[in-house]
């Protein structure tokens, strides 16, 4: 059930931050000589009036498709890594993240990899006239006839860079939340205060990871054009600090922070309400005593997130 629960809550979570996730990657991989849009706000505006608000929803099958393999790997390599190590302490929380973040990458990165080519196809077309992939396996199934298997795998290590420590920090930041906030079981408060954990969470561990998360979408989408920018990770960073300064790094941080707080919030309610409902209003509340480290530890297994 707690499989069934974390894929159904990461599916919400998913309808309800693609939109910025598309906005995000926007922001990030155009063209700094020739801007297509100005901020965040401008690019929502630009995308849902030139290629309607379906262009926002570009992209959002291979995430969908992605869930339930990521979700089977975070739930099973973070519960066994916890066990293995023994101890709900938080120093094991970020271990045990970190391990369920590196793993997943296998799925990750070519789930990623199709969503970001998805989002960049008909860039301001509101009817694209040449679409070059149909949808999301037909993307990765045109990259791996082009490129082979290192072509699907496109920013891998990025992605692995990106996601070990960023499921560390989400996986702390929950646990010293949960903890702090308290969730006894007569408490009224009791999913606010899980919801509002888990988005702090997801902000936190964003912005560990921000900038690394730049320069995997800037890769992923290199040759989309029919030529390639750049040559490996080194010459991304080089060239992008070179053409944009520093402040590149922050490249579609404000619809990724904006992003963030909503999806974990519509993830923790929709996997909290379909464990109580499976399990009984009884059992729920019990296994969300974050007070106490033997339930703290089962609140993690059961209502924690795998999509940041």
């Amino acid at each position: 059930m707690d499989f069934v629960a974390g894929c159904i809550g990461g599916a919400a979570g998913v309808l309800v931050g693609h939109p910025f996730d598309t906005v995000k990657v926007r922001l990030q991989v155009q063209n700094v000589d020739k801007p297509l849009y100005r901020g965040t706000y401008h690019c929502f505006q630009s995308i849902i009036r030139q290629e309607s608000v379906f262009g926002l929803y570009k992209g959002i099958g291979s995430p969908m498709m992605g869930l339930t393999f990521i979700n089977a790997i975070v739930f099973g390599v973070q519960g066994n890594t916890m066990r293995l190590l023994g101890q709900d302490t938080p120093t094991n929380q970020f271990l045990a993240g970190a391990a369920a973040g590196a793993i997943q990458c296998v799925i990750c990165c070519p789930m990623e990899l199709a969503k970001t080519r998805m989002q960049m196809q008909g860039t301001g077309e509101k009817k694209s006239t040449r679409k070059l992939y149909k949808n999301s396996l037909d993307c990765l199934a045109r990259i791996y006839n082009r490129e082979g298997l290192w072509g699907v795998n496109r920013g891998m290590l990025t992605t692995l860079i990106r996601e070990t420590p960023g499921f560390g920090v989400y996986f702390l930041a929950y646990d010293v939340l949960t903890r702090s906030l308290g969730c006894e079981p007569e408490d009224r408060y009791m999913i606010p205060k899980l919801l509002f954990a888990g988005g702090m969470a997801g902000i936190a561990s964003w912005l560990s990871t921000y900038p690394v998360d730049v320069i995997k979408s800037r890769l992923q989408a290199d040759g989309v054009g029919g030529v390639n920018q750049y040559s490996s990770i080194a010459d991304c960073v080089r060239q992008s600090v070179r053409k944009e300064g520093y402040m590149v790094f922050t490249r579609g941080l404000t619809s990724t922070l904006l992003r963030a707080f909503p999806v974990n919030a519509a993830t923790f309610a929709t996997v909290t309400l379909v464990l109580m409902y499976a399990r009984g209003v009884e059992e729920g509340p019990k296994d969300c005593e974050a007070a106490q480290p033997p339930h703290h530890a089962q609140i993690q297994q059961q209502a924690q997130p795998s999509s940041l």
